[in-house]
């Protein structure tokens, strides 16, 4: 998960030498090849470190295909804010890689344009990716990934993956009791609030909560705010159940810092994490299996969030054509996503590198199974006022406040943010 926390942003610029061959797009002079129109210039990459470097060697071959010197920049941290900010300011990319839930604040603050495609090219990619990037009926960027969380668990402690909270929550405590184990359950809330919506997205759900309503289409309705209705109450009283004055299966002294190393340090059977937790895992030698979120006895199916990540071009981009160019028919190729997946491993959002990866990888297989009733992330401008509230209540209700008055409480600072 991309936890959005200011700090100094710092860059590294890579300045890749024209050398190498050619992609799968058209002939460089050809008519209609951006190098017929824009034989020299330059092409500006953001991303974050690990996808710079990786896209590096891709964006060399399509700089000597294009004409052009490409340079990518590295953002370590403040992604979006930055992009904006440099976007206003004329000194931003124009090509920057970020989250699918960005969109509606890119869309807003002029940003970014779309990127159209067809239908033919929409079929190549999972379509949960294809409608992260859909917004106001128009495709903004190209999907390459997409992420969720999952339930991983310790297979030594735990060989049967549970299928309902109730069954996870027999199974650590009974772990617990043996002195197997000294937490039920590695889930990030700490007091900040901030990891808590995300990773208890899927009790949320499956406890019958919602957060927005949906048009027609399926899109997102920012006025339909639906956290103060009564089935999203329960909801939220639900999880607080299974906080410090009930079960003790959520605490708030696990969170961002410490929740990978309590599972891979062996203090827990389970954990609820993404992708990104593999590395960690894997490292640790514990032998784990993947499995989908757990739903509540009698509740609904539990559906985690899905993340996006996407690659946008720049409205305000000193080199649109190319750019265009490069997220069009150079962007979504196996290559380019199979080795973005080596740098970060994630599920592709190409069906192509996704099917090459999925193959040999069970992993994959795993968080591509426990995404396949997940919601993706809203990418409303309106979220953003959400998660901070809503993270803050959880972890209150989970160190025992009591959970209607504190949810009241949470919707209506939200509703002021919202201005209803």
């Amino acid at each position: 998960m991309r936890i959005r926390a200011a700090g100094v942003v710092t860059t590294m610029t890579l300045t890749l030498l024209i050398a190498g061959c050619g992609g799968d797009t058209a002939e460089p002079g050809a008519a209609g090849h951006p190098s017929a129109q824009a034989a020299t210039g330059e092409l500006v990459i953001w991303a974050d470190d690990k996808r710079a470097a990786a896209l590096k060697p891709f964006a060399d071959k399509f700089g000597t295909e294009n004409g052009v010197t490409v340079k990518i920049q590295a953002i370590s941290k403040d992604q979006q804010t930055t992009f904006v900010t440099a976007s206003q300011q004329g000194s931003g990319p124009d090509v920057m890689v970020g989250a699918h839930d960005w969109i509606g604040n890119l869309v807003q603050n002029g940003a970014i344009d779309p990127v159209p495609m067809t239908d033919a090219k929409k079929a190549l990619f999972r379509p949960a990716s294809i409608q992260g990037i859909t917004f106001n009926s128009q495709t903004y960027g190209v999907p390459f990934a997409v992420e969720n969380v999952a339930l991983y668990r310790n297979t030594t402690l735990a060989p049967t993956a549970p299928t309902t909270w109730e069954e996870l929550l027999a199974s650590s405590t009974q772990l617990k009791s043996e002195g197997k184990v000294t937490e039920l359950l590695s889930l990030p809330i700490d007091t900040s609030g901030s990891p808590a919506p995300y990773h208890t997205y899927a009790m949320f759900t499956s406890a019958g909560g919602q957060v927005f309503g949906k048009n027609a289409d399926g899109s997102y309705d920012p006025k339909q705010f639906l956290m103060g209705s009564p089935a999203s109450v329960a909801a939220m009283a639900k999880i607080a159940a299974l906080g410090s004055s009930g079960s003790g299966l959520l605490k708030t002294s696990i969170g961002n810092s410490n929740y990978s190393s309590v599972f891979t340090d062996g203090k827990s059977a389970y954990m609820v994490a993404g992708p990104w937790a593999l590395p960690a895992v894997k490292k640790s030698g514990i032998p784990y299996a993947i499995s989908p979120m757990p739903k509540f006895e009698g509740g609904q199916e539990a559906r985690p969030f899905l993340g996006v990540q996407t690659l946008y071009v720049a409205s305000k981009g000193k080199n649109k054509a190319v750019a265009q160019e490069f997220a069009t028919n150079f962007f979504p190729t196996t290559d380019v996503a199979v080795a973005l997946f080596n740098a970060d491993p994630r599920p592709p959002a190409l069906l192509s590198a996704y099917e090459a990866i999925a193959a040999t990888d069970p992993d994959m297989q795993a968080f591509a199974a426990a995404a396949e009733n997940g919601d993706l992330m809203p990418s409303i401008t309106q979220m953003a006022v959400t998660f901070d509230p809503w993270g803050k209540a959880l972890a209150a209700m989970v160190e025992g406040a009591d959970p209607t008055t504190t949810t009241q409480q949470m919707v209506a600072n939200i509703q002021s943010k919202l201005g209803g």
